[in-house]
């Protein structure tokens, strides 16, 4: 018996189609182990940066599983994706499994590395056919990363603590994002407005179609303005030069991770993290090629195919083989670009969502391959006879031939055809008016826009791109305004923070060579260690400098407009955890404050009283959110105070509208529903990060659909417990 492993169970069930009775495949569901969430002896700094790998909880089971059929196994083939991510996967399970010492206790088997970018017969059987072993350098590659990633994001996290406000983060990759962000925000702010006129006149010929032409300037001056309106109507306007010619547009290379990424955000609306969830989906199922690439290279075979298709479907005509090349240096050119593993399939996925989008990765990849379109271009130029004025003109274009567009149907346009018309021909002035118009500042990165900034400055990898961007919304340093991102009033203070003190290390420059770096590493051509090295100790020392800077609390000063409305000093503003406020000067003595509309910043009152203890009910915001707290917190000095008890609201629920009831339902939990008849332990129902479940003596259940966690009592609670416990989407199938 051959064992196979892969990370997803879709992935197994669709790799076991073309696998025989012979080969029993696992699925390890991801990461089986990594750093733990403490930093505590996570990283041997001194040893040489060795990182101390922790299994994951919800993964012991798995790996339990995986020991016995590896015991069992002939040969091991580890299935696992063709990155450095993968290949990581491969080398944690290999040394979690203990393979080396199997092979050597057994004898009967080898451990085996393969690798395939889609997920067909043909493949997969190229994979078994050329095994190898596991790749240290992309291994390195990636543990360099993680612990740099780790270093970075705790010295510097633990500083803004201490002097912005606990619970903020920042992040190697993270950090110049958001000042990218921030830096455009600021642009915006400080943009003055210009007046512009916009002048444009409705003419005709001697075939009397009417055709507009617009003022090659736009005068600043209102005056400029009405002198140019003044000689045109009073003008004898002619036709003062026709320009004419046939252009080419040629079609865009199939996609990368990034471009996808790029593409699905502005022509489908999806957020990077929602297009690459899809994308994977897409990839496991069989449908496309792997979904985490740099390269723009098509596989000979499958350009055959395209070509085939193209003929049929279009014409001869419409073929163009091309082979694109890719400009970025770090790109892996064993792999392909993003494509459908059989292009005739023309509508798949599981749902509506999937759908879209492989119609959009199979539009691009037939596209790319497709004759350039040609259009016909007219520009006609106009003015006075008496002159004076500006030239006026009038931008005409059609198909001619469409090629690749016939396609993509989306990148056409509309067709703007100008009535035929010659030189010196004179025409008859209709209508001219004078539209003022206001400069505007830039515009707001969308996803996309930031995406391809990213990329463009060498900062990230495109494998990273979606989940840098969910961090700053998961940390609240940005919010979607439209499809804009618009950063906040904490965003925009730790980036300034970062920028003031730290802005050597989250620079454009460094950024990209440090990923330049890590990709050396992945080479052969650098030092893990030295690596580590050469950029820790300098930045460590840099952090541990700033120890002793005054903590952010002043943010500047308010309008005297606001005054303290307890003592009617002056006001400052502030960080909070919702945002700037502003805060009377004198604080502590005086904690007058006020939101930045200017309202009053009522202090907490409490919601109710609990008549059973006699204690107040407050409705509070903490740091992991909203919640009820029973009792007043202890005074300064009273240590011995026992803490007030408190229970999180749950999420969707506004704080706002939390009831004394709801609040004392709430301060229920967790509830000990009795013992259990076994053992005589307690079994106690609560909820957590997942949801609402029930615990006895370190075994954890979830609750059925129906189920009431303040309500659940002991007999249906020890009945679940019977059940047979499940991994739920993590369960293992052959």
């Amino acid at each position: 018996m051959n064992l196979v492993i892969v990370e997803s169970p879709t992935k197994s069930r669709t790799i076991s189609k073309f696998l025989d009775k012979n080969f029993s495949i696992r699925a390890s569901v991801g990461h089986i182990r990594d750093l733990p969430k403490s930093n505590k002896d996570a990283v041997d700094i001194k040893g040489g940066f060795i990182p101390h790998y922790e299994i994951n909880e919800d993964k012991k089971e798995i790996i339990e599983e995986l020991k016995n059929s590896a015991k069992k196994a002939d040969d091991i083939y580890l299935a696992t994706d063709p990155d450095r991510e993968g290949e990581a996967i491969a080398w944690h399970l290999a040394e979690v499994l203990d393979l080396d010492k199997l092979k050597v206790k057994s004898g009967k088997f080898k451990v085996k590395r393969i690798v395939f970018h889609e997920i067909t017969k043909e493949a997969i059987k190229d994979a078994f056919a050329h095994p190898r072993e596991i790749d240290m350098k992309l291994v390195k590659a990636q543990e360099a990363r993680r612990v740099l990633d780790r270093l970075f994001g705790y010295d510097l996290s633990g500083l803004i603590w201490k002097k912005v406000r606990y619970g903020l983060s920042a992040g190697r990759v993270q950090s110049p994002a958001l000042r990218i962000l921030a830096e455009r925000e600021r642009e915006i702010n400080s943009f003055k407005s210009e007046v512009y006129y916009i002048i444009t006149a409705d003419v005709f010929g001697n075939n009397k179609d009417v055709f507009k032409v617009t003022c090659e300037e736009e005068p600043r001056e209102k005056q400029a303005a009405e002198n140019i309106l003044k000689k045109g109507r009073s003008g004898s306007w002619f036709v003062k030069n026709v320009t004419e010619s046939e252009v080419k547009r040629s079609p865009r290379p199939p996609f990368t991770t990034s471009t996808l990424q790029q593409a699905a955000s502005s022509r489908l609306g999806f957020s990077p993290s929602r297009t690459m969830s899809m994308a994977q989906k897409l990839y496991e199922q069989g449908f496309i090629t792997y979904m985490r690439t740099d390269s723009v290279i098509i596989a000979s075979s499958a350009q055959t195919q395209i070509l085939g298709l193209i003929e049929k479907t279009y014409g001869k005509q419409y073929l163009e083989p091309r082979i694109y090349k890719t400009k970025s240096k770090s790109a892996q050119e064993a792999h392909e670009a993003i494509r459908p593993t059989n292009i005739e399939r023309e509508n798949t996925g599981f749902t509506e969502e999937q759908k879209k989008l492989y119609r959009l990765i199979r539009e691009r990849t037939i596209a790319s391959q497709m004759a350039d379109a040609k259009l016909f271009r007219t520009k006609v130029t106009t003015n006075t006879r008496e002159g004076g004025i500006p030239d006026f003109s009038a931008n005409g274009s059609r198909v001619v031939f469409d090629g690749w567009l016939a396609c993509d149907i989306r990148a056409r346009g509309e067709d703007v055809e100008l009535p035929k018309i010659d030189i010196n021909e004179s025409l008859t002035l209709k209508n001219i008016v004078s539209d003022e118009k206001h400069t505007e500042p830039p515009s707001r990165y969308t996803e996309a826009g930031l995406i391809k900034e990213l990329e463009k400055r060498g900062i990230g990898r495109p494998s990273t791109y979606a989940s840098i961007i969910k961090t700053l919304y998961d940390r609240k340093y940005t919010i979607r305004e439209g499809r804009a991102m618009k950063p906040t009033d904490t965003g925009e203070v730790v980036s300034s923070f970062l920028e003031k003190n730290f802005m050597n290390y989250i620079n454009d420059t460094f950024t990209a060579e440090m990923e330049n770096e890590l990709d050396e590493i992945a080479e052969g051509k650098r030092e893990y260690i030295k690596t580590l090295r050469e950029f820790y100790e300098p930045f460590h020392k840099d952090v541990r400098s700033k120890e002793n800077i005054e903590k952010l609390t002043n943010l500047g000063p308010v309008s005297t407009k606001w005054k303290c409305p307890e003592c009617q000093g002056p006001m400052i503003f502030k960080l909070g955890k919702s945002g700037k406020f502003m805060s009377c000067e004198n604080y502590p003595k005086c904690k007058g404050a006020r939101r930045i509309d200017g309202s009053v910043v009522e202090p907490n009152k409490p919601l109710g009283t609990d008549s059973e203890t006699g204690l107040p009910i407050f409705v509070l915001d903490g740091r992991f959110g909203p919640y009820v707290q029973l009792g007043e917190n202890p005074t300064a000095g009273g240590k011995n105070h026992p803490k007030p008890k408190r229970a999180s609201i749950p999420k969707g629920k506004d704080p706002a509208t939390v009831s004394q009831e709801e609040a004392l339902k709430y301060l229920s939990l967790p509830r000990i529903l009795g013992s259990h008849p076994e053992t005589g332990k307690d079994i106690v129902a609560n909820i957590g990060r997942f949801g609402p479940y029930i615990m006895h003596d370190g075994d954890f259940r979830s609750l059925k659909k129906g189920d009431d966690v303040y309500s659940i009592e002991l007999p249906r609670a020890l009945e679940i417990l019977k059940e047979e416990k499940k991994i739920g989407r993590r369960k293992l199938k052959s």
